[in-house]
């Protein structure tokens, strides 16, 4: 049984759903691409996996190792390139919602901001660029 079923329903749109919990996304198009941009690309997806990833993965180390990134929020960039037409760049930018981490805490978090399954899935020459913040509180 595969883990997600795709449906292509029309006019450049698909819907993808995970089997086992029957959560649906819907992608569309971007406008740059022929599409009206008016849900996810298909390329918005693989930029969001990549920081979903990171995210779950600091998640589950910060469990293990006793702390937590718990309101830790990022922003996504992604950037195309044409011929042939691709994801050039992923650009992370995860806010922490405090500054309080030790040194080797903040060693974790840059580890597994360059080794989450999906960073190591990518493509090499897809540049992935991320930049980890600390806030004060």
């Amino acid at each position: 049984m595969p883990t997600i079923t795709t449906k292509y329903l029309s006019d450049l749109r698909t819907e993808m759903t995970h089997v086992q919990s029957g959560t649906k996304v819907i992608t569309d198009a971007p406008v740059d691409n022929k599409g009206k941009g008016e849900a996810f690309s298909p390329t918005d997806t693989v930029a969001a996996a990549l920081c979903s990833c990171m995210l779950t993965i600091m998640g589950i180390a910060a469990r293990e190792h006793g702390f937590t990134i718990d309101g830790a929020e990022a922003g996504v960039t992604k950037i195309m390139a044409s011929d042939p037409r691709r994801i050039a760049e992923i650009i992370i930018e995860i806010t922490f919602p405090h500054n309080n981490y030790s040194a080797k805490e903040q060693r974790i978090l840059e580890h597994i901001s360059k080794t989450c399954p999906v960073a190591l899935s990518l493509h090499p020459d897809l540049k992935q660029s991320v930049t980890l913040r600390y806030n004060q509180q």
